[in-house]
């Protein structure tokens, strides 16, 4: 297999840890080693014999660094965007680099900013996936949910195998963010997976896909790679999930349980991390919690008192401290845009 690592996204919500030049995936959230460093490991260790990182020519340069402190870089190739364009130009992108290769190539396509806790039932997924892909379906790894979460997308399952494998299943429909009560139902109905953003399919398979569904897409991959990148502004801005698997009807899902989460807000970075006894939750070596509670901090250098608060966020960057409500996690993006509008780009 042919893993391909999509990191050219900016981790808004998880500001100021998450910067232009250092979003998410270049970020250290949870031991010492970047989300992009976790990813491409945890690949390598499935068995994938290549990595193609794609990401935007404003963050080649850092993740060309990245990759130069790795002993396995010769394994890896990074592909830079001309400009964002969204998941399906992205693998467009990789298409084109290996057209007329191995059509029977197996092609893996991976966030790279999202944490797994248990790598072993990682891969169990991903080989029934890569079985899957085989049979010439595009398939799909979805999350047994735990709550009933209105921030993810959904994919629901049928109650029917594909191609007499275990625990693969038909896609009935993918499932936009839904409200609390939609959520509520999608749990207790157990035919709901969170949609990880995940997808595992043949070269020819993927490029059918997109000969039929996008084509014109795939009027610009077939003239090559130069080709495909010299017309890349005409593109359309579209994801894989819009563009293809809403559509097709070789989408297969395979349900997975692995302690995943997209790391999308500092609540969710929370849940990776031991509380105390006042449900505060410490990130950093230097905090001291006195007579506070529901505070979550991202400690660096300088030590962090709480004393006499309650549901606060905190969190210390090289130049920024930031200070919020902690159940407003989900609005930081706000802040964001607020800085741009000031034309504070320095801190962003």
């Amino acid at each position: 297999m042919i893993s391909v690592i999509l990191a050219g996204g900016k981790g808004l919500r998880l500001w100021p840890e998450s910067r232009q030049k250092r979003p998410k995936q270049l970020c250290k959230f949870v031991g010492n080693k970047s989300m992009l460093d976790e990813t491409i490991d945890r690949l390598l260790e499935a068995g994938s014999k290549r990595i193609v990182i794609i990401t935007s020519e404003e963050l080649l340069p850092a993740i060309e660094e990245l990759l130069r402190q790795r002993n396995d870089n010769d394994l890896i190739e990074v592909l830079s965007e001309p400009e964002g364009k969204n998941t399906a130009p992205a693998v467009g992108l990789v298409l084109a680099r290996y057209l007329g290769k191995n059509t029977d190539e197996v092609l893996g396509i991976f966030p790279a900013d999202h944490h797994v806790l248990d790598n072993e039932a990682f891969n169990q997924s991903l080989e029934k996936a890569m079985q899957a892909a085989r049979h010439n379906h595009l398939a799909t790894i979805g999350i047994s949910p735990s709550r009933p979460e209105t921030g993810y997308g959904y994919i629901e399952k049928t109650k029917w195998e594909v191609a007499n494998l275990p625990d693969v299943y038909q896609v009935n429909s993918f499932c936009e963010k839904p409200d609390s009560s939609t959520a509520d139902s999608y749990l207790n109905g157990g035919q709901h997976l969170w949609n990880a953003g995940i997808y595992v399919g043949k070269t020819s398979v993927l490029m059918e896909e997109f000969r039929k569904y996008l084509p014109d897409i795939y009027g610009k991959m077939i003239l090559g790679f130069n080709e495909y990148i010299g017309s890349y502004e005409e593109l359309p801005n579209i994801s894989l999930d819009y563009g293809i698997a809403e559509k097709s009807n070789r989408i297969a899902v395979v349900p997975a349980d692995f302690g995943w989460s997209d790391l999308g807000s500092w609540n969710a970075l929370a849940e990776l991390h031991q509380h105390d006894e006042d449900m505060n939750v410490r990130c950093g070596n230097d905090i001291i919690a006195l007579d506070s509670k529901n505070c979550l901090v991202k400690q660096v250098d300088k030590a962090v008192v709480l004393f006499g608060v309650d549901n606060l966020l905190v969190v210390e960057s090289d130049d920024i401290i930031f200070i919020s409500r902690r159940d407003r996690s989900q609005d930081v993006r706000q802040i964001v845009e607020a800085l741009e509008a000031k034309n504070r780009h320095d801190l962003l």
